[in-house]
Formats: C-alpha cells, structure tokens, sequence
C-alpha cells in the first residue's frame, strides 16, 4: 500500500466523522463548522487527487472549493453576529 492510498483511507475516516458529527450536531453552529471541516476534507482529497493523477489543472478546482467555503463561513458568522442581543 502506497502512500496516497494511505492518505486517501485517513481522508475517509475523517469524512465519515465530520459528517457524524453533521448530523448528530445539537446546534446550527456545530452543523456549519462540520460542514466546513467536510469542504476541507474534501479540498484535501482534490490536492490529493491532484497529486495522484499528476494534474495541477485539479488545484484550480480546489482553490474555488476553498473559496466558496470561506465565503460561507463568513456570511454564517454574520447572520450569527446580527441574530445575537
């Protein structure tokens, strides 16, 4: 087993937690920082990928994945900061 598949099997194990803890999460806040930490998972295995496949046009994807998660986040703390007293 090389190293990819390796790194491949660890990405999926941490997949399947953040998403347990997408759908276990009590609150709205916990449910957006899970699907955070999947978008980045996610962005692990494009680079990954990236790698694997010796195709850097797959890091483009990756940095727009990356940027419309940020985005999200940060529209998130703003609704979040206008909601609070």
């Amino acid at each position: 087993m090389d190293a990819l598949n390796v790194i491949f099997v660890i990405l999926a194990v941490a997949m399947v937690l953040a998403v347990a803890r997408f759908i276990i999460g009590p609150t709205l806040p916990d449910r957006v920082i899970a699907l955070d930490t999947i978008a980045m998972i996610s962005l692990g295995t494009i680079a990954v990928s990236a790698i694997e496949r010796e195709s850097p046009d797959l890091l483009d994807v990756g940095v727009l994945v990356a940027f419309v998660t940020f985005l999200g986040t940060v529209a998130f703390a703003l609704y979040i900061e206008r909601q609070a007293p």
